[in-house]
């Protein structure tokens, strides 16, 4: 054991001694590392009743920061296998694996939270040095939504943020209008692209309407060995907890909701049609009203 500890945790075999032998105290640097190195949940370790033991997402300041910011949170779902996993999102926006698959949309929304998270950003969306390979970064937690089942709770609002954000921008000069349109046209085919998967209603993908639920972006990643609760602080962060109670408490919770909303997979064709024209509508309605500013 000795041993293991002091090649884990790059220390020599007398220190590792001392440590496991309570003669001296392990960091909090170190524990994690052990945790992270044995799968172990700190919450398990430490618990006491009404506390949790938090991990933080990275926090973005420079367009470096999204590189680590991926690299942190494909390390948290590591300890979790896709297939046997249930992903529960509460989508008060586009999800962001919608977001992370290499269109101009995916350039846009990168674009929009780097925005949000710096006040130094003043560039416009064509002058964005956006690093390319940030997104190859993205394929693992990519490959993990792709991989696992999938159950997204929407409502009418859902798609408003980004339809917001292109006219702002647009309206701003700060993006053409070119790719105003393009962006556009992006975030239908993601739009048709649900719709088709509700047409299919497999087990993989389940979509539900909640016209009352107030949506936060907070993800359940659930699996029967292990889960893992997503609760946005801002933008693009999050607290992230693994502990077991908390885990089911909100997956109680979001199944309570799940019976008040309405599966678009499960229900008539005419609900699922009118629930996505709507979405249609409102992009159609924001390309006419940027066509119509530029003929102004």
């Amino acid at each position: 054991m000795n041993e293991e500890i002091a090649r884990i945790l790059d220390i020599s075999y007398d220190a590792a001694h001392r440590r496991i032998s309570m003669k001296s105290k392990f960091s909090i640097e170190e524990t994690v590392t052990i945790c992270d190195y044995f799968s172990l949940s700190m919450d398990s370790l430490f618990r006491n009743k009404g506390q949790l033991i938090i991990e933080k997402t990275k926090e973005i300041t420079t367009l470096t920061d999204f590189k680590d910011y991926f690299k942190k949170t494909n390390q948290i779902l590591t300890t979790l296998n896709p297939k046997e996993t249930t992903v529960y999102y509460a989508a008060k926006d586009i999800p962001m694996n919608y977001a992370v698959s290499g269109t101009l949309f995916s350039k846009f929304k990168f674009f929009i939270w780097f925005n949000l998270l710096n006040k130094e950003q003043k560039s416009s969306f064509e002058e964005f040095a956006f690093d390319e390979s940030v997104l190859g970064g993205n394929n693992n937690l990519k490959t993990f939504f792709e991989n696992s089942k999938r159950v997204e709770i929407w409502n009418d609002t859902t798609i408003n943020s980004s339809l917001q954000q292109i006219s702002y921008f647009f309206e701003a000069g700060l993006l053409t209008y070119n790719n105003a349109i393009y962006i556009l046209e992006d975030l239908t085919e993601i739009i048709k692209t649900i719709e088709k998967k509700c047409e299919l209603d497999t087990d993989d993908f389940q979509l539900y309407y909640n016209e009352l639920l107030i949506l936060n972006n907070s993800a359940l990643f659930n699996s029967k060995e292990k889960s893992a609760f997503f609760l946005p602080y801002n933008a693009l962060g999050y607290y992230v907890t693994s502990d077991k109670n908390t885990c089911e408490e909100q997956k109680q919770y979001i199944i309570n909701q799940l019976y008040n909303s309405k599966s678009l997979n499960q229900s008539g064709k005419k609900d699922r049609k009118i629930f996505f024209f709507k979405m249609h509508q409102k992009i159609q309605f924001y390309k006419a009203k940027i066509e119509n500013y530029i003929i102004e």
